[in-house]
């Protein structure tokens, strides 16, 4: 196992490489939140423990989130961080250890509609997607034209996320399948909530990455 802090433009990220790894895994963070997030730390945890690479990648730089602490408004801006997860794709994709590994995307909140968004824009590159919590409908028009196999986890207390995300997988034209866990609120902080959503992680990867 290699771990090491990189830096891919402006944005500094933390890439961890199990042996004989079977594909890796690039984490968009959602709103308000960065790569030191406990919850997606610990997904990444569970993923590299089946033979997944992860890639967690702060999507906004210091100074923007301290902006956006106050504003609010970066965190939606879509196409910005769509723009910095292809780039981040790119990156690996030149990345003498990483080039060869089937790459899927973890999205959370908000940065599963970049996520999405980013996916279209590398269709050959992105093999699947996940979202916890996450706010497909924010790729909008992208919806149809994302190629990549969907897994869109929803809390099942979580009820306004949960018709969004239904709409969303509504307009998708790829294979897509919603799961709501029941007793989860939006963050999946209750017991044993983040530990289901890495075993769906962890079998959609495992699927269409290894």
């Amino acid at each position: 196992m290699t771990e090491s802090v990189v830096q891919i433009g402006v944005l500094e990220g933390n890439l961890t490489i199990p042996e004989d790894a079977g594909g890796i895994v690039l984490f968009a963070h959602g709103s308000g939140s960065s790569r030191h997030s406990p919850r997606n730390r610990y997904v990444a945890q569970e993923l590299q423990r089946i033979g997944l690479a992860t890639l967690l990648i702060d999507l906004l730089t210091a100074g923007e989130e301290a902006i956006d602490m106050r504003t609010r408004h970066l965190r939606f801006d879509i196409g910005l961080l769509a723009d910095r997860l292809v780039a981040a794709t790119d990156w690996l994709a030149a990345h003498a250890e990483t080039g060869s590994l089937k790459l899927g995307y973890f999205g959370a909140s908000t940065g599963a509609g970049a996520a999405l968004v980013a996916a279209t824009q590398r269709p050959g590159a992105v093999a699947a997607v996940v979202s916890r919590g996450g706010r497909p409908d924010l790729a909008g028009s992208a919806l149809p034209l994302v190629k990549a196999p969907t897994l869109l986890i929803v809390g099942g207390d979580d009820n306004p996320v949960i018709g969004m995300n239904r709409e969303a997988s509504a307009l998708m034209r790829v294979e897509n399948r919603i799961v709501i866990v029941p007793g989860a609120s939006h963050l999946f902080e209750e017991p044993g909530m983040i530990e289901e959503v890495a075993r769906l992680a962890g079998d959609w990867f495992g699927k269409y990455l290894v």
